[in-house]
């Protein structure tokens, strides 16, 4: 439900030092392909980067569809 625009309701941070180059290979890899199923890798590596953002971890280990313009990725990727 919020795959583009995030929860307003329950905005999410992003600390610079999470954007590991493990973390940005595997964010821009699934946004030039549109190949999302690394979402969950994506969320141990921030995970591993000591991310402790309930909502982007949660978000990027979900079940639903995620798109170009997943607000995660634009946060990893520093798009947002």
């Amino acid at each position: 439900m919020w795959e583009v625009a995030g929860n307003p309701f329950q905005p999410s941070h992003f600390v610079p030092a999470w954007r590991t180059d493990t973390v940005t290979a595997l964010a821009k890899q699934m946004y030039e392909t549109r190949d999302f199923a690394a979402m969950p890798i994506l969320a141990d590596a921030l995970q591993d980067a000591g991310c402790d953002s309930d909502a982007l971890l949660r978000h990027c280990r979900g079940e639903g569809t995620h798109v170009r313009g997943c607000w995660a990725l634009d946060l990893v990727l520093g798009l947002e």
